[in-house]
């Protein structure tokens, strides 16, 4: 005799997941709210946790981006400190050579003041070339070197036989380059041949 449609088959207990009675289907239904109550609570979970973790990864977007502007906007802090002492020597200079005997009439005084304000001049020069170098700042050698587009830039030429063509013959502005990157090429006069 054939089994009526939707009744359990014969076998191991449990390899037929169809219920055989009320109380099993109840209990079966049960079973399945429970399953279905714990996945809700692990997806509800791992819903909050992705978005504490998006919440959490915003903020260190955020947070990034206002101390990436912030070291740039002060990036210049540390160079600025000590350039300030070569401005406060200039200021030095410029007030002993102004008020240091400006009414005096004697020639060898004024020499003297003159002779004081150029050496004072130098040493602020000479303390802002070392307040330069500890930047990585060097200057680049121009005069009598052959020309180099990537380094000089020609505001002028001029016909010589005294110098070779292409050689720089005079520099109207020094070029500086930070570590290997240039900072602004050299102004120079280059050599060419009379023609």
């Amino acid at each position: 005799m054939a089994k009526p449609s939707g009744a359990a088959t014969d076998g191991p207990e449990g390899s037929d997941p169809r219920p055989r009675t009320v109380d099993q289907a109840l209990d079966l239904v049960d079973q399945l709210r429970e399953q279905l109550a714990a996945k809700a609570a692990e997806v509800a979970t791992a819903k909050d946790q992705l978005l504490r973790e998006r919440a959490e990864l915003e903020n260190f977007k955020r947070r990034m981006q206002r101390e990436k502007s912030e070291a740039l906007r002060y990036a210049s802090e540390q160079l600025l400190r000590d350039i300030l002492p070569v401005l406060d020597n200039l200021e030095r200079a410029v007030g002993a050579a102004s008020s240091s005997e400006a009414s005096s009439t004697d020639a060898a005084v004024q020499a003297s003041r003159v002779e004081s304000l150029v050496t004072g001049i130098k040493m602020v020069l000479h303390q802002f070339k070392e307040t330069l170098g500890r930047f990585g700042v060097t200057r680049i050698e121009s005069a009598g070197q052959n020309f180099d587009p990537s380094h000089h830039e020609a505001v002028a030429h001029v016909e010589t036989d005294q110098h070779p063509t292409g050689a720089v013959v005079d520099e109207h502005a020094s070029g500086y380059r930070l570590h290997e990157r240039l900072l602004r090429p050299a102004q120079v006069t280059v050599a060419k041949s009379r023609g």
